[in-house]
């Protein structure tokens, strides 16, 4: 209680959608709760026999305030003092207070429990005690990497598939980020994975992430080569990714490795900075094997689903510009010449700044939904650039489906350092190929594996610990607060386009040869694509000492594991909505597929909800690694615990199970329309009308889940169902004029969470 310096105030107006309700604010360690009593109905008022109007609570549990404004009375003004907030699942709330110094020591309360907390052990997951139905249910168990790895026909006793399991990462030393079990191709053994993680960026080296049960062709993912200005290479990252590309013929002889001695070697290799001098006498030629591949795909006999049909891709999610401007520091893509049997494609998917300065365009569009009830500007909305970036995103992960499915090819994907863009393509092109994964457990067998196993920056880019940039007090404002223009310049710090890429690149380089400059705080880390990379540590200057050396010391310091003696939060500028992202672009195959997936639209919206509640443990800390370190599954409930307590609320009741490639509407393969993305009105609790647009034809669908939108778990386990000024209990939904006449399952209201 010592950072509550109110725990209850009465008499306190609820605005939203312009209209208000009157009750009390009650502040708990981990929660706003605000009750309230409806007004009485036309029949209690008659007198005549009717229900008694029960009271209702608001929940609002304290790391989903994404900004928190106290407005004090004015001298001028006969307006009292409010408290304004915005969530991250878009709810937006204001408070009216009558009393001045009560608002103040609210925004003070709140601002205590939202952004000094210091450590993420101090979150509400870690006190949740759950009841039924959550109670008998252990989310924890629904994912094994080894099981699924079986489920896709890799074990470790067995090598057919041309694939083995490794060890090498299992006490996460080689690669702390990646997870303890790696998928390598049979024929690259430990020791030549050591020395290829040293070319890849926090060695997060090509590891598979998904094999195609029909055709045995793969989808791989890593970070960034370290090409850098000089166009280092490596012949063990080179021999890996042929060996990965060979995979689908591993009932054929493999090239002997060991067949012929190295006969040549590019002039680049051995002044660039390759680890030339730590080479096995053994190890192939890359060029060698790839004319034995070539020669071996072309002179096949008989009927070929492989062969010369067969296009294996790199994917560089960046563009161009970006990844070219990271070979300033040390980073860069690869050199095609090296990867002869490979093609590379840039999807131009910008990176984590633009994300996220697109959504703050969405929200500065939305803001005003507390207390008024004007729909939001749509032409607001598309200069946004949000449905481009789920375009873009969503084509990024048709390219890479095709691939595999139709041209029967092998696509390793990659951005910055392969966990934001890089799970996003990865696990939407999976989506799109293997329809377990569009099953509820599927689903959430997905998200563990390419999200939470493979590594992804969910305390960064989440915001768990709060920001006290994002708390303001307005009159402050007026009075020319500096805090407030540096909480507007975070929120909108991003920059788009090859201009800003190139402009970000100079003064990392500026940086990076500055060697008077022993601050990193001016890089952007990660995906930002703005590391400084130490050339003392480049691969011809590094020797392995064992095959499970750690491969991370020549990459930036990561920040994920702050000391624990010390408060941390949040950096605004790593900050982006790419697990949002995500989801939304589910929702896109989901409006476009709406039999082919067995959950609701509804279980997307609540799982970006349960990604900032913090009310269940899995998706705090940023690796496999850091779970385990801190016990999370020992020492919190899992998120699934709560879907699968309550499935039937989660269930799609249009889905066709079953798979037939000759029925049109049945085959293994989906894919997104690209002309067909739409807003996702539910999640920013609009009406489908209000963003899409009025539609040619409709079509009613009520909720067969109606539960409010702010329905949280309370501190006991139950929920509260909270109904909100303005919002109706059945709404018309219809695709807008470009999109056929058909709508998504288990919807609830625009409004309703």
């Amino acid at each position: 209680m010592e950072r509550t310096r109110i725990a209850r105030v009465d008499e306190v107006k609820l605005v939203r959608r312009g209209e208000q309700v009157e009750g009390t604010l009650h502040l708990t360690p981990h929660h706003l709760i605000f009750c309230h009593t409806p007004p009485p109905s036309l029949d209690e008022l008659n007198g005549l026999p009717s229900p008694k109007s029960k009271p209702r609570e608001l929940w609002i549990t304290y790391p989903i305030i994404q900004t928190c404004t106290l407005r004090l009375t004015h001298h001028t003004s006969h307006l009292p003092s409010s408290i304004r907030l915005r969530c991250r699942d878009f709810t937006f709330v204001c408070f009216c207070f009558a009393d001045e110094k009560k608002a103040r020591d609210v925004y003070d309360s709140i601002k205590a429990w939202t952004c000094k907390l210091g450590r993420v052990e101090k979150l509400y997951a870690f006190t949740y005690q759950p009841q039924s139905p959550e109670k008998e249910v252990n989310g924890w168990d629904l994912y094994d990497a080894r099981r699924e790895w079986k489920r896709l026909g890799i074990s470790e006793k067995d090598s057919d598939k041309g694939w083995r399991i490794s060890n090498i990462n299992l006490d996460y030393g080689f690669s702390p980020t990646y997870p303890a079990l790696l998928a390598v191709p049979s024929a690259i053994s430990d020791n030549t994975l050591n020395y290829a993680g040293r070319y890849r960026s926090r060695a997060r080296l090509p590891v598979l992430t998904y094999l195609h049960p029909v055709n045995n062709c793969s989808i791989t993912r890593s970070s960034q080569p370290l090409v850098g200005v000089r166009g280092n290479r490596s012949i063990q990252d080179e021999k890996l990714l042929l060996a990965i590309f060979s995979t689908s013929h591993s009932n054929q002889p493999h090239p002997n490795p060991c067949s012929r001695p190295r006969s040549r070697q590019s002039p680049q290799s051995s002044s660039s900075g390759s680890p030339t001098r730590d080479i096995p006498a053994n190890l192939p030629d890359p060029e060698t094997l790839e004319d034995q591949m070539i020669s071996r795909t072309s002179t096949e006999d008989g009927p070929r689903v492989y062969g010369a049909q067969q296009h294996n891709l790199i994917v560089d999610a960046r563009p161009t510009v970006n990844a070219l401007a990271m070979q300033a520091v040390g980073l860069g893509s690869e050199n095609m010449d090296n990867y002869r049997f490979a093609t590379k494609a840039y999807l131009g998917i910008d990176n984590i700044h633009v994300m996220r300065d697109s959504l703050h365009k969405v929200i500065d569009t939305l803001k005003d939904s507390d207390v008024t009830n004007i729909p939001p500007n749509r032409e607001s909305l598309m200069k946004s650039g949000w449905l481009k970036h789920i375009t873009g995103v969503l084509d990024g992960a048709s390219l890479i489906a095709r691939q595999v499915a139709v041209q029967h090819s092998h696509v390793l994907i990659h951005c910055s350092d392969g966990w934001d863009r890089t799970s996003q393509l990865s696990a939407l092109s999976q989506l799109c190929l293997d329809p377990y994964y569009r099953t509820l457990e599927g689903f959430i067998v997905l998200v563990e594996k390419d999200w939470l196993s493979f590594g992804h920056m969910f305390n960064h880019r989440s915001g768990f610990l709060s920001s006290e940039k994002w708390f303001s007090i307005e009159n402050e404002r007026v009075g020319g607060n500096s805090d407030s223009h540096a909480q507007r310049a975070s929120l909108s710090n991003s920059g788009s386009g090859a201009g800003h890429a190139l402009e970000n690149a100079f003064l990392s380089a500026k940086g990076f040869f500055n060697k008077d400059n022993s601050s990193r705080e001016s890089f952007v880390d990660s995906d930002g694509e703005l590391q400084p990379y130490d050339q003392s540590s480049s691969p011809s200057n590094t020797k392995p000492t064992s095959k499970r050396t750690s491969n991370t010391s020549r990459d930036p310091p990561l920040a994920a594991s702050p000391d624990p003696k010390h408060a941390a939060t949040t950096k605004v500028k790593e900050t982006s909505p790419i697990f949002h992202q995500f989801l939304d672009a589910t929702y896109q195959l989901l409006a476009q597929h709406p039999t082919r997936f067995q959950f609701n639209e509804r279980f997307l919206r609540r799982l970006l909800y349960h990604l900032y509640s913090c009310q269940y443990g899995t998706f705090l800390y940023n690796n496999e690694r850091e779970r385990v370190e801190n016990k999370v599954m020992q020492r919190t409930r899992s998120v699934w615990d709560y879907f699968l307590g309550r499935r039937e609320q989660f269930l799609n009741p249009r889905y066709e199970e079953g798979v037939d490639d000759n029925v049109r509407g049945k085959e293994r393969l989906v894919l997104p329309r690209a002309g067909e993305v739409r807003w996702w009105s539910e999640v920013f609790g609009r009406e489908d009308r209000e963003m899409n647009g009025l539609p040619h034809s409709s079509s009613t669908v009520t909720s067969p889940a109606a539960s409010s939108r702010n329905t949280l778990a309370s501190p006991n386990g139950g929920t509260t169902t909270t109904p909100i000024p303005g919002r109706a209990t059945e709404e018309t939904i219809a695709p807008p004029a470009a999109i056929p006449s058909s709508v998504l399952t288990g919807l609830e209201t625009a409004e309703q969470k």
